[in-house]
């Protein structure tokens, strides 16, 4: 039996969740039973989506609510350093699972998901690579020469989106942000032609849009889009605590052809195969990088998510143990 440290939700947020919504304490881990194993957690990824588990029942959402003493769920990636009766993995093997924030899980066998060496960093696969790629190429459909918009294109999907879009061919890649500041940095740091900050810059016209946000960032998408546009919905952080109403022109929509596609699926084993090796090439090549932000240590988590609920980085944010 070992002691694992992990954070626990203390209080539901009214608002962004704070430090003082949370608590980190110890708690003793059992040794695996049979068809478990034990996995020593190496990193995890912090999203805002997470507010949305934290506001209580969400009709539709892919993860259950997070109550009052429970830690939260999140994509994780850990060593396998013990294997209880029947096998199914062995000690060393570096997994992925969504067990969320502590340095130690006891885990059945099939919730593990085993890594191998595809991508030549194990913490890419925090990231929402497939998530990006299938609203890219199987909902967006993007075609070669075109202009893509990223809504949020600094947060974790749309880091990887924007420079995902460039390898595929896009001519043009833009991107909208929350503040003058954090544009400037998208296009600096990600090597976006533009960025806009909705209310106070003129989008230009688009071929595809990356939605990350809904509400004010999505109306102006739309209105940028060009006849027989293609939009893919990844997210709603404009409504990170609920449902993100937005008003829609959809007469508009349809004289000028514009179609929206939510992206909601999980990739198939093929699927899944087929998009780490493409992946996995293009980082050990250079096309492209996996943008993101270490954080250390497990009480650094809380500070960590008011930081990207507040857009103060570029990139997926990973906390390190």
């Amino acid at each position: 039996m070992v002691e694992s440290r992990e954070v626990r939700l203390a209080a539901i947020p009214e608002g962004v969740p704070g430090q003082e919504h949370f608590e980190v304490v110890s708690a003793p881990v059992a040794d695996p039973g049979p068809g478990e194993v034990l996995v020593r957690n190496r990193y995890f990824q912090v999203s805002a989506r997470l507010r949305t588990l934290l506001a209580g029942d969400i009709e539709g959402t892919p993860l259950p609510p997070v109550r009052v003493g429970e830690v939260p769920p999140s994509i994780t990636v850990g060593e396998v350093v013990a294997v209880g009766a029947g096998g199914g993995a062995r000690v060393g093997e570096v997994v992925s699972h969504w067990a969320g924030w502590r340095e130690y899980a006891v885990l059945p066998v099939a919730a593990c998901t085993p890594l191998g060496d595809s991508l030549p960093d194990p913490v890419a696969h925090l990231g929402s690579g497939w998530t990006s790629y299938a609203a890219l190429t199987v909902h967006a459909r993007l075609r070669a020469g075109e202009t893509v918009l990223v809504t949020a294109g600094g947060g974790g999907v749309g880091s990887l989106v924007g420079p995902l879009a460039r390898v595929l061919g896009a001519g043009r890649v833009v991107a909208t942000a929350r503040t003058r500041e954090k544009a400037d940095r998208v296009v600096a740091e990600l090597g976006y032609d533009a960025a806009y900050v909705v209310g106070t810059d003129a989008i230009e016209d688009v071929d595809v849009v990356v939605d990350n946000v809904g509400g004010a960032d999505l109306r102006a998408a739309l209105a940028a889009a060009r006849p027989g546009a293609r939009v893919a919905l990844v997210g709603a952080l404009s409504g990170q605590a609920g449902a993100a109403p937005v008003e829609l022109d959809t007469f508009g929509l349809i004289l000028r052809g514009i179609s929206l596609h939510g992206v909601n699926t999980r990739p198939d084993p093929d699927e899944r195969d087929e998009w780490l090796a493409r992946f996995g090439g293009w980082l050990r090549s250079g096309a492209l990088t996996f943008p993101h932000v270490r954080v250390s240590g497990i009480d650094s988590a809380p500070r960590a998510l008011q930081e990207v609920i507040e857009g103060r980085h570029v990139g997926t944010v990973a906390v390190y143990l």
